[in-house]
């Protein structure tokens, strides 16, 4: 597959918070934040994966990893390569990412996050809804990434 990962713009709007719903993922914020948005588009311009940064001042929150099932290894290597750039350019200190899914650990881990402690968080997170939510959910843990 030939691919493409540009940010998002507002003009993608709708067809990212489809490609989000469909794949049962929260859309609160999209609007918002969609600059801080990459998307991967097939040479049909169709999306092909999708990840969001939530910015929390000095901290961004990865939000909204959706993929469909065609995309590679390398693709999806690719968009991480270029989150971070883009993290990196928006001068966050840090990033962050909430789960429940023990089996992302290990992906993660490869990126060089490290899981976090939720009493060694910044107050900064606890502005995000996301995270709050989190908070609540069993077995949920957080991962961080020194981008400094």
């Amino acid at each position: 597959m030939e691919a493409l990962v540009r940010c998002a713009r507002m003009k993608d709007k709708d067809k990212l918070v489809a490609f989000l719903e469909k794949a049962n993922l929260g859309t609160e914020g999209v609007e918002a934040a969609i600059d801080y948005f990459l998307i991967l588009e097939d040479e049909d311009e169709r999306i092909q994966a999708t990840i969001g940064i939530e910015p929390l001042g000095a901290y961004g929150l990865l939000r909204s990893l959706a993929m469909t099932q065609k995309l590679s290894e390398n693709d999806l290597l690719f968009l991480f390569e270029q989150m971070l750039k883009l993290a990196r350019e928006k001068k966050f200190e840090s990033l962050y990412l909430a789960t429940n899914k023990r089996s992302a650990l290990s992906l993660f881990s490869v990126l060089g996050f490290d899981r976090e402690d939720k009493e060694n968080l910044p107050k900064g997170l606890f502005a995000s809804e996301h995270v709050k939510h989190i908070m609540n959910v069993d077995n949920s843990l957080f991962m961080r990434l020194k981008l400094e």
